[in-house]
């Protein structure tokens, strides 16, 4: 129960995590940006309401002179069509290289401002459904173990 789903293992995430050092000297490591992204593809709507704001906010603070590994993660995961049509502007070359991995980005290039949404809305539904598929059988332990241990049988 100690995985995320759709994230690495440990090893791997403390490999890319980010160090924040705040102004008094204490150091904290945190999920990396992408890490967090999609560990936070579940079935709360909260989570989807942080998705998108991370994804504007690290936009907004990296914009003026993004690296490549920047520009395609937001391709990969931007939530915000406004920003998602800039990008397709912006960075065709990239765009090109990006659009068959995330269908939605063909959409952007033909499609209104609606239809971007729409393929948005499409795209949480169906991390929604890959999160319930997930935790059902976990829920379901879950569930065993608390009524063995309330009925005496569990340790």
């Amino acid at each position: 129960m100690s995985v995320l789903r759709g994230v690495d293992g440990f090893e791997d995430l403390w490999a890319r995590r980010t160090t924040v050092t705040t102004e008094s000297g204490d150091a904290f490591d945190l999920l990396a940006l992408p890490d967090l992204v999609q560990a936070k593809k579940t079935q709360r709507d909260k989570d989807w309401l942080m998705l998108r704001r991370l994804i504007e906010a690290n936009y907004e603070a990296n914009r003026q002179d993004p690296n490549q590994e920047q520009i395609r993660f937001w391709f990969r995961e931007a939530r915000t069509p406004s920003i998602l049509v800039k990008l397709a502007t912006e960075y065709p070359v990239d765009f090109a290289m990006v659009v068959q991995d995330r269908p939605l980005l063909g959409v952007v290039r033909i499609g209104g401002v609606e239809a971007v949404q729409a393929g948005l809305a499409e795209e949480e539904a169906t991390e929604r459904a890959r999160d319930r598929e997930y935790w059902a059988p976990l829920v379901s332990e879950l569930e065993r173990i608390r009524h063995d241990h309330v009925s005496g049988r569990g340790a």
